[in-house]
């Protein structure tokens, strides 16, 4: 299990036990596992995809960061505007 947390400049997101963090890197999209080898990555515009107990949830972000250590993730985000 991996401890995530998610935080826009408006307020915390998401704090919480996640299976697993999908992320859209600026180079592609990646997985983060639990054992994850630590990683710091910038985020571009897409979907951050958490699994917990309750099901899939979605993220919209413009961009911004993650990093990775000891199964401890956090996201640095920007989110999506909506039209």
């Amino acid at each position: 299990m991996l401890q995530l947390k998610i935080v826009s400049p408006e307020k915390v997101e998401y704090d919480g036990v996640v299976e697993n963090v999908l992320v859209p890197g600026t180079m592609g999209q990646f997985e983060i596992l639990t054992n994850h080898a630590p990683i710091i990555s910038s985020l571009g515009v897409g979907d951050v995809v958490y699994e917990t107990t309750d099901g899939k949830h979605t993220i919209k972000i413009a961009g911004g960061f993650v990093a990775v250590q000891k199964n401890q993730v956090s996201l640095c985000v920007e989110l999506h505007e909506h039209d």
